[in-house]
């Protein structure tokens, strides 16, 4: 595996077409997935690591994000990435004045309502790499179901031509939603945590969307040490409240452990009357 700070140095030509699997470090089994998901459609899978100081909305959230280089270069390597991009910051934003891309409604909803100007932030960096890289497939991951809706809609808007590659959210045994976060929990905060995946699980056994709004508002009040920031049922197509006869319906579950934030998401599989 070549690591790398430039991709121009790449031969292109004999390369062939890219898969890219853009991250921001501290590598887990969650980006092992998107990673051997990439090594399926070619041998041509890049990794790319840059913290993004556009998507923290606070200065202190991007100092303490986990950075683990020498184990993201053996955990990229041993997972099939052909090339571990690692760009400076004046590679990707070369200019003084960045130029931020447009977001739309969407964007404002859930996680953009509590943390203002992150999707512009990540839809900003994500096209830098895009033009960078100029992939042919892009892998995201479904834990980030608002990121990756987002992401999809710029490349229709934009008329990329790049494909979409999304691979199911990866959970621990306890069913923990994996998240480079996630060192930071004590064995307390993690207990407390594993109530959001109990609570998509429970909800995702009912068939109305009464109940499973219900069901998602009383589990996630069982623990007094889960602070709700939202828990809905969505149209997967537009990202408004589910209704009846919604066909495509999952559930979106955002809040804080012991002052940690933490996202999850599950399709609903049950059939809402």
């Amino acid at each position: 595996m070549q690591v790398v700070d430039n991709v121009s140095a790449l031969d292109r030509a004999k390369f062939g077409p890219i898969a890219l699997v853009p991250t921001m470090g501290a590598l887990h089994e969650g980006h092992v997935r998107l990673i051997r998901q990439a090594r399926t459609l070619t041998d041509a899978v890049l990794v790319s690591i840059f913290i993004n100081p556009l998507q923290f909305e606070n200065p202190s959230d991007l100092e303490k994000y986990p950075r683990t280089p020498e184990a993201d270069i053996e955990k990229a390597a041993q997972s099939g990435a052909e090339v571990l991009w690692r760009p400076k910051y004046e590679q990707v934003y070369p200019e003084t004045t960045i130029a931020l891309q447009e977001v739309g409604a969407i964007a404002s909803l859930y996680e953009g309502a509590t943390r203002k100007g992150h999707f512009q932030g990540m839809l900003t960096v994500v096209r830098r790499l895009f033009d960078l890289v100029e992939p042919k497939w892009a892998i995201f991951g479904e834990k980030d179901f608002q990121q990756l809706f987002l992401v999809r809609r710029m490349v229709k808007d934009l008329k990329l031509d790049i494909e979409i590659v999304a691979v199911p959210t990866v959970r621990e045994s306890d069913g923990l939603a994996i998240s480079s976060r996630n060192v930071r929990l004590s064995p307390d905060d993690r207990q407390a945590a594993l109530v959001i995946s109990r609570a998509l699980t429970n909800a995702s056994q009912m068939e109305s969307i009464e109940s499973m709004q219900d069901a998602l508002d009383t589990t996630l009040a069982s623990e007094s040490e889960f602070k709700c920031d939202y828990a809905v049922i969505i149209d997967e197509e537009d990202f408004s409240l589910a209704k009846g006869d919604t066909k495509s319906k999952r559930a979106l579950i955002a809040g804080w452990v012991n002052g940690g934030r933490l996202i999850d998401n599950m399709s609903m599989v049950g059939l809402a009357r």
